[in-house]
């Protein structure tokens, strides 16, 4: 008899496999199908006209040039220590070859709810004291926050949670590795990530910390090789706060090099070059940033929108539209005056506290996707601060406490040129985008699971589906993002929303003439249709990873007719770009920026009685309007309710 494996026994990810190359070339045929029906719909050439010549393309690339390169995709693949796309080109092409600006473009940006042991008073705006703009419950509340993080790694590490005898456990130690001690790295043409530290690098044991644009480093780890108390933590950010406060009233002011990094990356990339001539310093400073743990900032303000102007020195009501709108803009960029200071956006995890305690995160998304950095960002919101962990607000001065340092940059009159005319441009980022937030409470997953009887997800796919068709008079390519976590170093796949199903989904929702039952019979299978596309693409079936794998195994002055297509570009042209992230319940709101200047970028937190979307478009585009968006989705959700009874809408 076989022995059985021991239950202690490591358990390994499979890898990455390169799919069949005539399934992926047929389900890209039908994913071309409602873009041939649109076409036919106004005019154009006839759909089975249309699919015949892509049949052909096909046909021709499978039998030739096709599988000679995916033959050289299994060989690539069997050279790889992990997997074809990851270890290859997949960072490259999907972030480190762009050459915008981080701010909106790529960052991620998330805000926490507010935490319940903080006074009212603090969260509206009415401190008992302030250093320099920073509140006593400020610096608290950073501290719980980043003593929750840093407990958050050492359990991972020490397998209390997730341990490596899960599936989980593999992927969440090894995805959540490559968001601490590690930067990216500006670069000319493709930028990279900085090398991971020793475990005995002493910068490996600090955390960067950003207060009135000046830099400093804190350890978080004490002679013991353990991470300090969090009322240690909370001495040592006060004695920052005041060496801060201490030379605002010496009359300083920080040059504000962090601006640098929201800048174009060949531009930050000459001015990165240009600091590092400068002095040695830099050298070190720059050194320590990338790896350092992670970062903080400390805001030496609350943001309210401008238009919403603040009364009786205090903030909005908190959990309002005007008040999480400007909660999650100041994560995002800043405060709006003053964009991109006081951050260092090339960090794939910040913590970001303002002066009323309201706290989020913002990260650089190629190490690691966002629901890695959000699950970290849940352990550390979750639980409340701990009034026992701490005594009376320490009242330090800077040379009573060890374990801190200031990180000055030699600067000259170029860089500080430089930051002015870079901060011009992050204004110019900040002020095209039109971000902001709809809190759908009318129903949540819970209806859509236990009523209506479908996959929540598809449905928010569905929805979301119908608000764009409403509000532009056409469909468009549609990504939404799946996790390949099942596998060894898997990061994304496309879902392809825009289907055959989804499309006459929409159309019968349009059509007055179209029954209710009608409607609903096309939603579910429009829903089962996208339910099946997630579960191929995160099963490693999907195609769009794919055709990007056989595209790169083309040598020099290899062509095939079916990438030039006008018709393969405009299927990966993501107007829409999508993510459900999490139920979010610590969350209030989250978001990403759109891919392309007339799209959106949706960002949805799915919780069992409400859904809340971060939209993101531009205000200098005339097609895109988030307002307008917003109020489609909600619509549409109410008329995709509608259509399992009236009586159904009785309580809302």
């Amino acid at each position: 008899m076989r022995a059985r494996a021991s239950s202690s026994s490591p358990t390994t990810l499979p890898r990455l496999p390169v799919p069949d190359l005539r399934q992926t070339l047929q389900k890209y045929l039908v994913s071309l199908e409602p873009f041939m029906l649109e076409d036919q719909a106004n005019g154009g050439l006839p759909r089975e006209d249309s699919y015949n010549h892509r049949v052909k393309l096909v046909e021709d690339f499978e039998r030739g040039l096709g599988r000679i390169c995916q033959d050289r995709l299994h060989a690539l693949d069997r050279s790889s220590p992990n997997n074809w796309l990851d270890d290859n080109f997949w960072m490259k092409k999907a972030y480190h070859e762009s050459r915008a600006p981080l701010l909106v473009n790529s960052n991620w940006w998330l805000a926490f709810h507010n935490d319940p042991a903080i006074p009212d008073d603090v969260i509206l705006g009415r401190p008992s004291s302030a250093n320099g703009g920073i509140t006593d419950w400020q610096v608290r509340r950073a501290a719980w926050l980043v003593s929750r993080v840093l407990d958050w790694k050492s359990r991972l590490d020490r397998q209390d949670m997730y341990p490596d005898t899960t599936r989980a456990g593999i992927w969440l130690r090894n995805t959540t590795a490559k968001i601490f001690s590690i930067s990216r790295v500006p670069q000319t043409r493709c930028d990279t990530l900085s090398p991971l530290p020793a475990p005995t690098d002493s910068d490996a044991r600090k955390l960067l910390v950003l207060v009135h644009d000046w830099f400093y480093a804190v350890e978080v780890v004490d002679d013991d090789s353990r991470f300090l108390s969090s009322d240690e933590l909370e001495r040592r950010l006060s004695a920052v706060v005041a060496d801060v406060v201490a030379r605002l009233e010496n009359g300083e002011h920080a040059v504000p090099v962090c601006v640098l990094s929201a800048d174009d990356r060949d531009r930050w990339t000459e001015n990165l070059g240009h600091l590092l001539s400068l002095s040695p310093q830099n050298h070190a400073i720059l050194r320590t940033i990338h790896h350092s743990l992670f970062a903080l900032s400390l805001d030496h303000y609350t943001y309210a929108l401008p238009a919403g102007g603040v009364t009786d020195d205090a903030l909005p009501t908190p959990c309002t539209v005007p008040e999480v709108t400007a909660h999650l803009h100041n994560v995002r960029s800043g405060h709006a005056a003053r964009p991109a200071h006081n951050r260092w956006y090339d960090k794939p995890f910040t913590l970001i506290v303002e002066s009323n305690t309201r706290a989020g995160a913002i990260g650089e998304h190629s190490p690691c996707d966002a629901l890695v950095p959000s699950i970290v960002a849940e352990y550390a919101v979750v639980q409340s601060i701990e009034q026992d962990a701490f005594g009376p607000f320490p009242g330090v001065t800077p040379h009573q406490v060890q374990g801190w340092e200031r990180l000055d940059w030699v600067v000259d009159e170029h860089v500080e040129r430089e930051c002015i005319t870079a901060e011009a441009r992050a204004k110019a980022i900040v002020e095209d985008s039109d971000d902001g937030i709809l809190w759908f409470d009318a129903y949540g997953t819970d209806w859509i699971k236990n009523t209506a009887r479908l996959s929540p997800d598809s449905y928010i796919q569905m929805a979301l589906q119908l608000a764009w068709y409403r509000t532009r008079g056409c469909f468009t390519a549609t990504y939404e993002t799946a996790l390949t976590r099942l596998f060894k170093n898997g990061r994304t796949e496309t879902i392809r929303t825009f289907t055959t199903d989804s499309r006459a989904f929409v159309l019968a929702m349009v059509d007055p003439q179209s029954s209710s039952g009608a409607r609903q019979s096309l939603l579910q299978r429009a829903v089962q249709t996208h339910t099946n596309l997630t579960r191929q693409a995160a099963t490693g079936r999907g195609i769009d990873r794919h055709l990007l794998g056989l595209q790169m195994m083309m040598l020099p002055g290899e062509r095939h007719e079916l990438f030039e297509d006008e018709m393969f570009a405009r299927s990966q042209t993501w107007k829409l770009s999508t993510s459900g992230l999490s139920a979010g319940c610590q969350f209030r709101g989250t978001g990403f920026g759109a891919s392309y200047h007339d799209g959106y970028g949706i960002n949805y937190l799915a919780g069992s009685d409400t859904i809340k979307f971060g939209i993101e478009s531009k205000h200098s585009h005339p097609e895109t309007s988030t307002e307008c968006l917003r109020n489609a989705i909600a619509h549409a959700l109410m008329d995709m309710y509608q259509l399992h009874g009236p009586s159904e809408l009785s309580h809302l």
